[in-house]
Parts: C-alpha cells; sequence; structure tokens
C-alpha cells in the first residue's frame, strides 16, 4: 500500500474543516458523511459529505426539528454514528462537560433530521462508546464512558421498532473501557483497545457472539490471542473493514492521565480474516503524521484518512491509502524548496537574522512597558508564562474541577470549563491554591489579547487603545497577591475572558 497526501485536484468543493472527536460513515457506495468533532476549543454540529462519484465535498442544507425546536444534534464530539440503508443514526457524545444521551437519525436522501423517541432498555448518555451495525436492521453498541465510570454494558438498537435491549451476558466479559473500537465480522463483534477502569490503556481483542441467532446462539465473550504481530496497547484508533481484513491505523498509548507525552501511533497493521491472525500492512513511503480520534473510510479499494489529534495539534488534512498499482501512487511527492544559503556573520553565538529579532523584541517590550505603565521583560526573572497546555498545575486543577480522572486528554474543554468556572466565582470562593493558576491564565489572556509580544508596534498599539490597565500583569508569583486583590484580579479577569 502506498500514502498519498490529497491534493486539492482530487476534489471539488470544500472539504470540512480541521477536528477530532468527530464521526465518518459510508452511506452505501455513494457517499461518505462526517457529522461533529472538535476544534479551537470548540465542539461542532456540522455535516461534510463526499459524493464519491462526482469527487466533490459539499454541505447540506438540512432541515428537521428536535425536542427542543433545534434542526438537528446540538454541537458534540466522541460520539457514535453508524450508518442503515441512506439513513445515519447518531447517539451519545459529549458538549463541554456534559455527556449527551440523545439519539438522532439523518436521512441522507432528502437530508432531514429526526431526533427519535426510543424506548426499552435506554442506555445511559456516554461518551467514547464504539457501536456497529448488525446486517441492515439493527445496532450494537459496548462501553464507554459516563462521566463517573467506564461501562461495559451492550445495548442493541432495531432500526425498525426503535427498542433498546440491554443484552445479558453470563461468563467472562472484558473489563470496563472507553475509546475502543467496534467491529462486526460475520456474526461477531470484535472490540479492540481502549483506556480501562482502572486507567491503563488495553491491548486486547475480544469477540461476543449470540448478537444475530440470539435464540440458537447463547451470547457470551471469548478473548482471542492471534497469531502475528499485535498491535501496540492503544485508544482512539479506528478500524476499517476491507475486503477479508480489518485495517487498523492510529491512536495513543499510555503516558498517565495528566501527561502532555502520550505516545501517538501512525501505523498499519491488518487482521487477516482468512489465516486468523495480526500483520504489519506493507507500507512503501512515509505515513501522516501520528495521531488519534481521527476518521477512517474505505472507499473501493481505497482508504480516506481525515483529522485527528496528536496532544498537541488538531489535523484537517486528508490522505488516501491506496494499492501501489493504483494511479495516485504514481503521484509524485511535493518536494519543499530549499532555502538559498547566505553567509551570515556570527556573533556572540548568534547570526545577525537573530541578532535583529532580539533588538527588535526588546525594542517592543520597552514600547509596551511606557505604554502600560508596567514591567514587561522577556528575562525569567520577570513574568514567566508557558503555554496553557504546559500548565500543568492549571491542567490539573481543571480536570479536578470537571470531577473525573481525564479519559482521554481533552485538557482544552476542561480549561475552558474552569474559565467560565472562575468567570462565575466570587472573590470569597476562590480557594488559596487556585491563585497561582489564575494569576499565570490572566496574565497568558492579556499576551493572548495583545497579540506576540514581537508583532509590529503598530498593531499592538492599536490593541491596547482598546484595553484597560491590568494592575497585576507585573507579578511574578500569587504570593505577591493581597486579599483584597482578589475581586479587582477577578473583575479584569472577566473582561479578559468575555
Amino acid at each position: 500500500m502506498h500514502w498519498v497526501k490529497a491534493d486539492p485536484s482530487d476534489f471539488g468543493g470544500n472539504p470540512p474543516i480541521a477536528r477530532s472527536g468527530h464521526t465518518a460513515v459510508n452511506v452505501g457506495k455513494s457517499k461518505v458523511v462526517v457529522f461533529g468533532g472538535f476544534a479551537d476549543r470548540r465542539f461542532l454540529d456540522d455535516i461534510a459529505v463526499y459524493d464519491i462519484e462526482n469527487k466533490l465535498w459539499f454541505t447540506p442544507e438540512c432541515t428537521g426539528n428536535g425536542s427542543d425546536g433545534q434542526v438537528g444534534p446540538t454541537p458534540r464530539a466522541f460520539h457514535v454514528a453508524v450508518a442503515i440503508d441512506c439513513n445515519m443514526f447518531i447517539f451519545g457524545g459529549r458538549s463541554g462537560s456534559k455527556r449527551m444521551g440523545d439519539f438522532w437519525m439523518l436521512d441522507t436522501d432528502i437530508w432531514q433530521w429526526s431526533e427519535l423517541t426510543s424506548f426499552g432498555d435506554l442506555p445511559s448518555p456516554r461518551e467514547f462508546a464504539a457501536s456497529s451495525a448488525i446486517g441492515n436492521r439493527k445496532i450494537v453498541m459496548y462501553g464507554g464512558w459516563d462521566g463517573k465510570k467506564w461501562l461495559s454494558d451492550v445495548y442493541i438498537l432495531d432500526t425498525m421498532s426503535l427498542e433498546w435491549t440491554e443484552l445479558s451476558i453470563n461468563g467472562s466479559a472484558p473489563p470496563p473501557r472507553c475509546g475502543h473500537s467496534a467491529t462486526m465480522v460475520e456474526k461477531r463483534l470484535l472490540i479492540f483497545g481502549g483506556r480501562g477502569g482502572s486507567g491503563p490503556i488495553m491491548g486486547d481483542l475480544w469477540a461476543l457472539k449470540g448478537l444475530i441467532d440470539e435464540e440458537i446462539e447463547t451470547p457470551g465473550w471469548t478473548q482471542l490471542k492471534l497469531p502475528g504481530q499485535n498491535p501496540s496497547p492503544r485508544c482512539g484508533h479506528t478500524v476499517t473493514s476491507g475486503g477479508h481484513y480489518l485495517l487498523l491505523f492510529g491512536g495513543h498509548g499510555t503516558g498517565g492521565w495528566l501527561s502532555r507525552y502520550d505516545v501517538y501511533y501512525n501505523d498499519c497493521i491488518i487482521l487477516d480474516r482468512v489465516s486468523a491472525q495480526w500483520k504489519r500492512l506493507a507500507v512503501s513511503n512515509d505515513p501522516p503524521a501520528a495521531r488519534a480520534y481521527h476518521s477512517m473510510t474505505s472507499i473501493g479499494l481505497r482508504y480516506l484518512l481525515f483529522g485527528g489529534f496528536d496532544g498537541k495539534t488538531t489535523f484537517g488534512d486528508l490522505w488516501w491509502l491506496v494499492p501501489e498499482d493504483d494511479p495516485l501512487a504514481k503521484r509524485l511527492p511535493t518536494v519543499p524548496s530549499i532555502p538559498e544559503n547566505k553567509p551570515t556573520e556570527m556573533r556572540d553565538g548568534l547570526d545577525e537574522s537573530s541578532q535583529k529579532e532580539v533588538q527588535n523584541e526588546q525594542s517592543s517590550l520597552a514600547e509596551l512597558q511606557k505604554r502600560l505603565g508596567i514591567v514587561l521583560s522577556s528575562s525569567s526573572s520577570q513574568v514567566n508564562l508557558v503555554d496553557e497546555l504546559n500548565d500543568e498545575e492549571l491542567i490539573e486543577l481543571s480536570s479536578r474541577r470537571a470531577g473525573e480522572a481525564l479519559p482521554t486528554r481533552d485538557n482544552v474543554a476542561c480549561i475552558q470549563a474552569l474559565r467560565e468556572h472562575w468567570k462565575r466565582s466570587s472573590a470569597s470562593s476562590i480557594q488559596l491554591q487556585e491563585l497561582g493558576p489564575l494569576l499565570r491564565d490572566y496574565q497568558r489572556l492579556i499576551i493572548h489579547n495583545l497579540g506576540d509580544l514581537t508583532s509590529d508596534l503598530p498593531t499592538i498599539t492599536a490593541n491596547l487603545a482598546r484595553q484597560k490597565v491590568h494592575h497585576f500583569f507585573h507579578l511574578r508569583s500569587a504570593s505577591q497577591l493581597r486579599m483584597d486583590d482578589v475581586p479587582k484580579l477577578l473583575d479584569e479577569y472577566r473582561l479578559l475572558v468575555s
């Protein structure tokens, strides 16, 4: 197989924007429907459709009427989506800190949303579950995270009667988990990986029988230990069915709940259904960047990869994985231009260009100091700010405020929720251990609002004209705050967040 980065000439229309935690499903052989996800600190509710025959991306004008009067599902990510015939079914997911339990259907023939009122054994609200179609009528869903615990329940939905049934299973069962994959193969549901209830990321493979012939075959789990090159433990990966094998791509491995050093993967591993063994897929060129919470769909003999997250970056790139005899495999990779070498005079370990940057920064800082009436310095002896995702105290506090050990590294959403909490808090409710992260975030937001300190002075000056004086920017730590400073700090913080 051969990886090929999609070229604008491959598609007409506008591809979807960057995101992770979205879903992408094949509706028949005619289209791929992308829904929802998370990007730029917000949850999404948009739809992007790839018309396979016409090689065209488009955004349909959908109609519908939900229980609250909305056209379609509210913004969300980490939900499940399954296509049966021309319909795409959506369940659950998360928006902000809320887990969803609503159930929707999109008729892709007329692009109409319907919020479905189902009955029976209704599943609880959850995210990071996994689901698959059973034939052309039923859907099976397993596991997930409800905000307090990892789940191991199995639900079957009849899409004709809209009745949910919780499957009663005796005997051994997989540990509860979320962020796993679920794929129907013949009459079995295969579950791989995910994050477990005690914290670790897993690499086990389980098969569930009794989903189709419940009256003949008693439902039961079997752990499979197949020969070959097993995938490393991971969650947030994809497993895509293609021909006589399943293709596993990406995901991330353990790095600790609050660590920024999770291991992200970009390997391709296949489960050969004929020989019943794992195999590493031979790829003849460099793969896409490692990622998790992406989507992978099969289009004929090709696979289409979109989006994902690697701990720092949310991706919006599209990649083809194609056989080596595919015309796309013959496309030459883009060769970056090599910059012309120019002699530079080296002084004190800095070339001429670097010295100019330092001088410009110092000039900008001096001008800002005069205009703000505060001390600004690029030296660590003064205000020493780190990126919010590198602020360990902020990350830990935000996850603790969310009331959970993070099942995934969705630190951005937790930080945003913490900011909303501070925005609503009174000075008397702020705890002592919150002051350090609060002060640093206040200083960080000032920088964000002003722009890069090394930007051109006219732009910064224009921004300053719209700003009020920030009384606490120059403080090196929260220990320099007096208790009667906290109400004023919160007032200024609210303005910055708004």
